[in-house]
């Protein structure tokens, strides 16, 4: 008999973060959390993504053992000002059993039908910079700490209870010995000089912070066309410039301004915590946080997390200036691969930004969607 509780104590959430440390026990590629962050992301106390969404927890037993969990989402700004009708579910993992996948999944129905919402979508978390899509190619791949891995059966469950493709996303990797500076070396000179541009590069993580709310501004205005795409909030813009600005290395966040100092362009690119990441095992103390410290001055692998353009200078190469301060900045460190994260596969202006270095797809995943 399968049986589902609602994880709400400290106890309770963090059994629900572990259980993913049993079904991937010995995987290679399953990359875990830390364990206390996960707990600070669950805190609607603490999250801001709690202004806007609400979220429940479940765990699903058989036996009297973990077999399965999920989060049911409800992102209000979406269903409010977007007016998609959508309840979301997250965070998910079981067992190969698609009976304990029905139970789990059904209360997220159950969500959904008592606010009147339409259908249900998934995985996704509660906003875009949240992990997103279940994987559905690229099982041998390392993840990154910025994606779920899962197992294939996943995909079988959702087919079998009706559930269809909504969104598709693809990841992609490139040696860094594929890029090629006569790509874009005498381009970000002539787009400096046509619009007045100047790129702005950072070695002191304190010089950063009073330009990330206006990059969070441009964030919200690239990507606003995106039908996946919720807006971030002015309270989640501080709660993520405390959170991960500071994790990033300065010289890995580049910027684009004009002749005003207006922001343009942005990018970010985190070093590839996956191995630290698997070393510390769910724990920054007592070693966890010296395998990241590591990884954070030595990876030499990146991974590209954020990329955006203003709308009015899209198309007119102003990555040419971004790709140029990266060059320099990864043949310095002796960078190897270069990683891209989930991208919409509708969204052909971020692939064609990449075309000249050659990217080859290693991962794919998808979000599914069933009405009610």
């Amino acid at each position: 008999m399968i049986t589902l509780k609602e994880a709400k104590t400290k106890k309770e959430l963090t059994d629900y973060i572990k259980f993913p440390f049993s079904l991937y026990k010995d995987n290679p590629y399953w990359v875990p959390p830390i364990i206390a962050d996960e707990l600070e992301s669950f805190d609607k106390t603490k999250n801001p993504a709690f202004d806007n969404a609400e979220a429940y927890f479940y765990l699903a037993y058989k036996d009297n053992e973990i077999v399965g969990r999920i989060t049911a989402i409800i992102n209000w700004s979406e269903v409010n000002n977007q007016h998609k009708r959508k309840v979301r579910f997250g965070w998910f993992d079981v067992i190969d059993d698609v009976e304990v996948t029905k139970v789990l999944l059904e209360k997220v129905y159950e969500l959904g039908k008592q606010h009147n919402l339409e259908h249900v979508e998934g995985p996704m978390g509660f906003s875009n910079l949240d992990k997103v899509g279940v994987l559905t190619e690229g099982y041998d791949q390392m993840g990154t700490m910025i994606t779920w891995y899962n197992h294939p059966y996943y995909v079988t469950h959702f087919e079998q209870l009706g559930f269809k493709v909504e969104k598709e996303y693809i990841e992609s990797i490139f040696p860094f010995s594929n890029v090629k500076p006569e790509f874009f070396l005498k381009a970000q000179e002539l787009i400096k000089k046509r619009y007045g541009l100047r790129a702005l590069t950072f070695t002191k993580t304190k010089d950063i912070m009073p330009h990330v709310d206006k990059m969070f501004d441009l964030f919200n205005e690239s990507y606003a066309k995106l039908s996946s795409f919720v807006a971030i909030s002015d309270v989640q813009k501080e709660y993520f410039k405390k959170k991960y600005i500071s994790f990033i290395n300065p010289e890995y966040i580049k910027f684009v301004v004009d002749k005003e100092d207006n922001l343009v362009a942005f990018s970010i690119v985190m070093p590839s915590f996956s191995e630290a990441l698997q070393k510390a095992k769910g724990k920054l103390f007592p070693f966890g946080f010296i395998h990241l410290l590591r990884a954070r001055k030595k990876s030499k692998d990146v991974v590209f997390y954020l990329i955006g353009v203003h709308p009015d200078y899209q198309n007119k190469g102003v990555t040419a200036i971004i790709f140029d301060e990266y060059f320099k900045t990864f043949s310095e460190k002796g960078i190897k691969n270069c990683i891209r994260t989930p991208e919409l596969a509708e969204n052909t202006a971020i692939h064609l930004l990449w075309k000249n270095f050659d990217p080859k797809i290693h991962c794919q995943r998808k979000t599914y969607l069933k009405y009610l």
